[in-house]
């Protein structure tokens, strides 16, 4: 009797594949207390592995060297976790105060909408923008950013034990498999390209995140430390991260500062933003390194809906460490070439186009 379903039917395959990945999803989401530190850890891990390289090459012993790096997570996550979350808990101290002056500015701008000829009540533009509902959302952002700083010391924990099993992995695996070789290659291979786009990526916010925090400060507006590091988190979103960022800053100094330096805020935002995200960080990532931003949309709605502020924080280095993997199949380098940005497949046609003028030369060279 012929059997009823085909498992090498494309179709499904395909139903096989979808159901996979949702109840990998669904797992996900109910581990997310465990997952979230584990995924924290080991993104601080790649980019702690180039500076254990380094300090393996300079005959540091590798325990020293995982003490060194861990003993500056400790002492730089410390301190951040601790101005960081006292300048949290004094935002939300100061919230309703900060709600009553945003309402009283938006009442400000009646005149000024009655003189371009769009007549609004009060009633009607805090209907339909409700100051409190904004900074609401702020706080609440900012209560998930301090909540996720309280894992700090078990994600240094985890980023210990990750560096130790790093060191010996290698000897690992050419004792587990027969062909290791070709193995740790293809392994080496997907860890370059992920440690380029994590550090690349990590500096380029940090320069981003430093210059925020230092025009705020420039501008005399509260907290600027904090925004700074929102600034930074929210620059591994490409598009929408540096709007993001900036909605609760300009919000403050609006309340702070008023609209004339609330202006001078958001156009900081603009020009740091423009200046490292279509200068800077291109001339250093390279094209190929880049992801559709309806990729970039559906991932942050994804990893954020699966954990929360962390989620949308880590939802494009997984996205791209994904895309890499699957760069290095061949038979599923066309779904990286569908989350890419087409810069990829553009320069790989220009390698192919060179390639091909190569060989015509020497075909040519050969029959003279």
């Amino acid at each position: 009797m012929p059997s009823t379903f085909d498992l090498k039917s494309p179709g499904l395959a395909w139903l096989v594949g979808l159901a996979a990945v949702i109840i990998i999803l669904a797992g996900l989401k109910t581990a997310e207390a465990l997952v979230i530190p584990v995924m924290l850890a080991l993104f601080v891990g790649i980019i702690c592995t180039p500076p254990l390289h380094f300090l393996t090459r300079l005959k540091v012993p590798p325990i020293l060297a995982i003490l060194i790096i861990v003993s500056f997570l400790v002492v730089f996550g410390g301190l951040l976790g601790m101005i960081v979350t006292t300048a949290i808990d004094n935002f939300i101290t100061r919230l309703p105060d900060y709600q009553q002056r945003l309402e009283a500015e938006m009442i400000g701008l009646l005149p000024l909408l009655e003189r371009f000829g769009a007549p609004v009540t009060s009633k009607q533009l805090l209907t339909h923008f409700n100051p409190s509902q904004v900074m609401d959302w702020v706080a609440k952002a900012l209560s998930n950013l301090g909540s996720l700083l309280t894992n700090l010391f078990l994600i240094i924990f985890i980023v210990v034990f990750l560096l130790l099993e790093e060191a010996t992995f290698p000897l690992k695996l050419r004792q587990a498999l027969p062909n290791a070789d070709k193995s740790l290659r293809n392994a080496s291979q997907f860890v370059v390209q992920v440690n380029k786009y994590l550090v690349i990526k990590s500096t380029v916010s940090l320069v981003t995140g430093s210059v925020i925090a230092a025009w705020v400060w420039a501008l005399g507006l509260d907290f600027p430390l904090l925004w700074g590091l929102i600034a930074l988190l929210m620059n591994f979103i490409p598009n929408v991260g540096s709007i993001l960022a900036a909605i609760p800053a300009i919000l403050l100094a609006i309340v702070q500062l008023g609209f004339p330096q609330a202006g001078l805020v958001a156009a900081g935002y603009v020009v740091v933003n423009l200046v490292m995200g279509n200068l800077v960080e291109p001339r250093f990532m390279g094209k190929g390194l880049g992801l559709s931003p309806l990729v970039v949309f559906l991932s942050l709605i994804l990893w954020g809906w699966l954990f929360g502020a962390a989620g949308m924080f880590l939802s494009i280095p997984l996205t791209m460490i994904a895309k890499i993997a699957l760069e290095q199949s061949s038979s599923t380098q066309w779904v990286a070439v569908m989350l890419g940005n087409g810069a990829a497949e553009t320069d790989s046609n220009s390698e192919d186009e060179s390639k091909d003028l190569e060989e015509s030369k020497a075909l040519a060279a050969e029959q003279k």
